[in-house]
């Protein structure tokens, strides 16, 4: 076990060097030590820290908590790592569950069967559903309790066919502005509007209503509140939540102008 290079590390555990480098920027993983070449290197400890940081990450949380979190539970990772099996067991399950209800309804769209109603999400965390509602109606107010409902019977009304539709234009459109946001290009940079108009569109198409400049700078501020927005976005690159919501405000922005 010796010290990795900057490009070693990445290769090893799959993390691109230039979230490498965002972490030593922001102080989450600096290396061990720096070369008279000028290269980063990192030992064991290091590779040990990194574990930590994915584990966080996979856990959903924001990379400014991780740090903190990293110091407060400090050399015991032993009940970190105990905390993440815990977490893993449950998600492994529910990954079964979710392989369980894919498996049918593909038997179902070949012809093999028609599935129950309530089968048809299984393994799904309703939940979850419930923390991200209660978390708009503390945001927005109790009428935004109103209007979730509202939306979730026309979204309902598409049935799965329609539904998944909406969802891969959605996957589509983000896949587009993440390329961007690799490609290195600016967040503030008109270039970016047709991705965003886009990006605009579905958004209206999920809402079932217009979707106005301050409407759509305020769901980037929500994407920017709630960590698990967050820690989504950042799957696509570290920094990513960050671009696409100063992406969003300004083309917000031009569309008021």
């Amino acid at each position: 076990m010796g010290n990795y290079t900057v490009k070693q590390l990445a290769r090893l555990s799959g993390v691109s060097v230039r979230t490498l480098h965002h972490y030593d920027e922001i102080g989450l993983l600096r290396p061990a030590f720096i070369g008279e070449n000028r290269y980063r290197y990192y030992g064991r400890e290091e590779l040990l820290r990194l574990q930590d940081i994915l584990f966080h990450r996979e856990l959903g949380v924001p990379l400014q908590e991780i740090a903190r979190l990293l110091e407060l539970q400090g050399g015991d990772r032993a009940a970190i790592l105990r905390e993440h099996r815990e977490w893993l067991a449950q998600r492994v399950e529910r990954s079964r569950q979710l392989l369980r209800t894919i498996d049918r309804t593909i038997a179902e769209l070949n012809g093999e069967g028609t599935m129950k109603d309530d089968e048809l999400y299984k393994g799904f965390a309703p939940e979850k559903q419930a923390e991200y509602e209660d978390w708009l109606v503390d945001r927005f107010g109790s009428n935004m309790r109103e209007r979730l409902e509202e939306n979730k019977a026309k979204l309902a009304a598409l049935g799965k066919d329609g539904m998944a539709a909406r969802l891969a234009e959605g996957e589509a459109a983000g896949v587009a502005l993440a390329e961007a946001f690799k490609s290195g290009a600016a967040a503030d940079d008109t270039a970016n509007d047709p991705l965003l108009a886009r990006h605009h569109a579905w958004i209206a198409m999920m809402w079932e209503r217009a979707c106005p400049p301050e409407a759509y700078a305020g769901l980037a501020d929500l994407y920017l509140e709630h960590p698990d927005f967050r820690a989504n976005f950042e799957k696509s690159g570290a920094g990513f939540t960050d671009w696409l919501t100063t992406a969003m405000k300004a083309y917000a922005a031009r569309l008021a102008a």
